[in-house]
């Protein structure tokens, strides 16, 4: 039986990020016994949930002790000893990066700048978790591995790209992970498996070794099951290397916590971007986000009914930095076997990377202008996450390429644009579909809000308590 058949089960003892650094840190568990525990957790879960790509439990038992040593003797960081995932797309010395791709890859020397951040927390990173080829869908499969599924019902995915990411978290195999997002990689996933999940600002967190991924829609950011544990991870995972393009001031996403936020205005916008794809928003998902603005409006604040308009502009910046951003990432591994509709993409990629990339990038900084007007008049944006409920792991198997785009832009249509703005939002968890599966809300802001955006997420999640709702454990 799925747990989509049931009503959500109440939680089961895995501890989440905060909980367990704190039980890790005060003695009350041992890095050891918490990453051991992570790892059964992990295998147990891999032949039907299938959220990882790499498994690191020799290093990963070897650094846990490592970090009982130093707790031994008194050392104490945000972190230390507590078992962490990252994504397939993110550098980890020792271990190949495919990015969702088959083939064989060489071993980094190196740790991205995000890793080597979370390493000096004391985080132990036991695996890599599962991506779909280049980042490109909301879906989590490929040849390379298969088809991840959602913990809420083994017939979905979890989306995607960071969909292993959030199918390791939702499931309790971690108490949290880091994704990237860039077009909706963290939120869509998150929305899909009830979790919270931070697009930070851009530079927030660091894309090292590139000074930015993705000519700038790529960010990495959190997945977690509590607003408090994802600024935990934000807060460890930020900071800025030398060579970034962007690095914004810094923030203490901690310190926003239950922080009074004011009566804020919030514009209730569920007007679709513009898109080439006719698309439509589902009502389980609408009454979802008419949930989060009645709790929005039981905290205090003003929720008015508002559509933000985009305009056309800002899906023309989108797609050549998007395409182009595939084309470079494909000629980095030329001996990757990918799909047909990646090495498409990589060709469309390779005619955009020129004048329309340029002309793209040039735009962005009149979109910001453009956009940010509708904020004199609100503080935020709550929008939806996603047009659709999860669908089906394998509804993209055997299309074409059009086929491809039609279903992905018409499931998931609502977050890309803030990617190529650059600016924060967070996904909140808005509630489940009559059938079980999990839909989301977004909060949008402008530039480095991530502190207001956590501070209502943290109001929202002391009202709904959507951290006590976990899957029925049928994996």
């Amino acid at each position: 039986m799925t747990a989509s058949s049931d009503t959500p089960q109440q939680a089961r003892p895995e501890l989440g990020l905060t909980e367990l650094a704190a039980a890790i840190a005060t003695g009350a568990r041992t890095s050891c016994d918490a990453v051991t525990d992570a790892l059964d957790r992990i295998d147990a879960a891999q032949p039907a949930l299938n959220a990882f790509r790499i498994v690191r439990r020799e290093q990963a038992l070897a650094e846990a002790r490592e970090a009982d040593r130093r707790l031994a003797a008194g050392e104490r960081l945000p972190l230390l000893g507590v078992p962490i995932a990252i994504k397939d797309d993110t550098d980890l010395s020792g271990t190949p990066t495919a990015f969702g791709c088959g083939g064989d890859f060489p071993p980094k020397t190196e740790d991205a700048e995000a890793v080597r951040r979370l390493r000096a927390a004391g985080a132990v990173i036991v695996g890599k978790t599962n991506t779909c080829e280049l980042g490109q869908w909301p879906f989590t499969s490929g040849a390379a591995f298969g088809h991840t599924r959602n913990p809420w019902h083994r017939d979905h995915t979890p989306g995607g790209s960071s969909g292993g990411s959030a199918a390791a978290v939702s499931a309790g195999l971690v108490p949290a992970a880091l994704g990237s997002d860039g077009a909706g990689s963290v939120r869509i996933p998150s929305a899909w498996t009830n979790l919270v999940g931070i697009k930070p600002q851009r530079g927030r967190i660091s894309t090292w070794p590139e000074p930015e991924a993705f000519y700038g829609l790529t960010v990495n950011g959190p997945l977690a099951r509590t607003v408090a544990d994802a600024a935990l991870l934000l807060d460890a995972a930020a900071g800025p290397h030398p060579g970034d393009r962007h690095t914004p001031d810094p923030i203490t996403a901690v310190d926003a916590l239950g922080r009074d936020p004011g009566r804020l205005r919030i514009a209730l916008s569920l007007r679709i971007p513009f898109t080439a794809t006719r698309t439509r928003l589902d009502p389980e998902v609408a009454a979802g986000v008419e949930r989060i603005a009645a709790a929005l409006r039981r905290a205090g604040h003003s929720v008015t009914v508002a559509d933000l308009h985009y305009g056309i502009l800002v899906g023309a910046s989108f797609l050549p930095r998007s395409m182009a951003g595939i084309h470079a990432w494909h000629r980095r591994i030329p001996h990757a076997t990918v799909d047909p509709r990646t090495a498409a993409n990589a060709r469309i990629g390779r005619i955009l990377d020129g004048p329309a990339l340029f002309a793209a990038r040039r735009a962005e900084p009149l979109l910001r202008h453009r956009i940010g007007s509708f904020f004199h008049d609100y503080d935020l944006v709550l929008a939806p996450t996603t047009a659709t409920p999860p669908p089906r792991a394998d509804a993209i198997d055997g299309i074409g390429a059009m086929a491809t785009d039609n279903l992905i832009t018409a499931a998931c249509p609502y977050t890309w644009p803030w990617n190529v703005l650059g600016w924060p939002s967070i996904n909140i968890p808005a509630g489940f579909t009559e059938s079980g599966l999990p839909v989301g809300a977004q909060l949008m802001g402008t530039a480095a809000t991530e502190p207001l955006l956590i501070s209502v997420a943290s109001q929202l999640e002391s009202d709904l308590r959507w951290d006590r709702q976990r899957p029925e454990q049928w994996w």
